[in-house]
């Protein structure tokens, strides 16, 4: 091939309107390939499969992100893959899958667990005395305190992450709902706890489903390396709990409810949402760099929220065109759980705060190293080694 049909990182970062960093971002994700140059180190990029790549968006160029998430590292994995605006829990479509699928049976699919595995080894009494205001301290408290008991969580072999995980799923959905544990989908016992109906209760099961994985972020990726060093599944959900706690990770949430607030007040959609910009607060529960074009566990969500509650759909529609013509971008999933002040509404929200901790994730990336069968880490983050050999099939 000619030099001049291949375009350095600069020109092809260029071309597709992106950073440099989530240029390589996209050769990780293998979403674009580049090739090496005889007699140099540099590597270089095909210009037809540059445009290729920019065609599949439709041509749009993406506004260049200063956010810190377009710097996190990429690492292969066969639990999640986001590609073409889609998101695939181990080659499965997780929209389709949020039709039916609890979390149960998601953490079944990401952890290759039989069902059987997620159904036995019922927990012993939980601890009752946990006090903390916060909802991450609590759950490390809770973790802690069963952690001291449960001596096994030490079997690192790929039956004894999940048997750990079975149990630390339970302990976390206990410390949110407060009641002691039940054989109830988590999805049920949360909606007892808050009082929702069956369309609360249906709502926040597609949220869980659909927030149950999405690739590697802060708080995942501390989970990677505590779990790199051997620690049990106790310590390494308790890590990636405290990542989660930090105001640029879980913390965008809570910026996130005071704009919901706002709108739940009353008043023009535009006029609260323009007034913040002015005011130089940012639109949080828009635009998320991995979807250009929207955030398709959004879309899902609120499409199910207006499907049944067709009285919400105003407020949903008006505000999601606010926000999207004054930042040129789709709201993601942040954005729907708070856009009605209805029952289901109410259900979205608990469901994506909440339970935004992701229990079963956090165990994902540990079991994932123990089971999976392709794309290895590279170190420092190798997670647990199984015992047996890998299976190349």
């Amino acid at each position: 091939m000619a030099n001049f049909d291949l375009l350095t990182a600069r020109q092809a970062a260029e071309r597709l309107g992106i950073k440099l960093d989530t240029l390589y971002a996209y050769v990780s994700r293998r979403r674009l390939q580049s090739v090496g140059v005889s007699g140099s180190r540099e590597r270089r990029y095909r210009a037809e499969d540059v445009e290729a790549l920019l065609a599949t968006r439709g041509g749009e160029r993406p506004p260049r992100s200063t956010e810190s998430e377009a710097l996190m590292p990429m690492i292969g994995s066969s639990i999640c893959l986001i590609e073409n605006g889609r998101l695939f829990y181990r080659g499965k479509d997780a929209i389709r899958l949020s039709d039916e699928a609890t979390l149960e049976d998601v953490a079944t699919l990401l952890w290759r667990a039989e069902e059987a595995d997620l159904d036995a080894d019922r927990p012993d009494a939980l601890p009752g005395n946990i006090s903390a205001s916060g909802l991450i301290e609590r759950c490390q408290m809770s973790l802690a305190a069963v952690a001291d008991e449960d001596l096994p969580a030490v079997d690192l072999t790929r039956a004894g992450v999940i048997r750990t995980g079975r149990r630390i799923l339970r302990v976390l959905a206990a410390s949110v709902a407060l009641p002691p544990s039940s054989p109830e989908p988590v999805h049920r016992r949360l909606a007892a706890a808050w009082r929702l109906d069956e369309i609360g209760a249906e709502i926040l099961r597609r949220c869980l489903v659909l927030i149950a994985d999405h690739e590697l972020n802060a708080s995942t990726f501390v989970a990677r390396c505590v779990a790199s060093t051997g620690a049990t599944p106790y310590a390494v959900v308790s890590a990636a709990l405290s990542a989660l706690s930090g105001r640029r990770h879980g913390g965008a949430s809570a910026r996130a409810e005071v704009l919901f607030a706002e709108l739940a007040r009353g008043g023009d959609a535009m006029t609260v949402m323009a007034g913040r910009l002015a005011r130089g607060d940012d639109l949080p529960g828009f635009g998320h760099f991995l979807y250009p074009a929207g955030d398709p566990r959004a879309t899902t969500i609120l499409a199910a929220i207006t499907r049944t509650l067709p009285e919400a759909g105003p407020l949903i529609e008006s505000a999601a065109a606010a926000g999207t013509r004054l930042t040129g971008r789709s709201p993601e999933y942040r954005f729907c759980p708070r856009r009605s002040r209805h029952r289901a509404g109410a259900a979205a929200e608990r469901g994506a705060r909440d339970i935004h901790p992701r229990p079963h994730r956090r165990l994902d990336r540990p079991c994932d190293r123990a089971i999976r069968e392709r794309h290895p880490d590279p170190p420092p983050c190798a997670l647990y080694r199984p015992t047996a050999q890998r299976s190349s099939g």
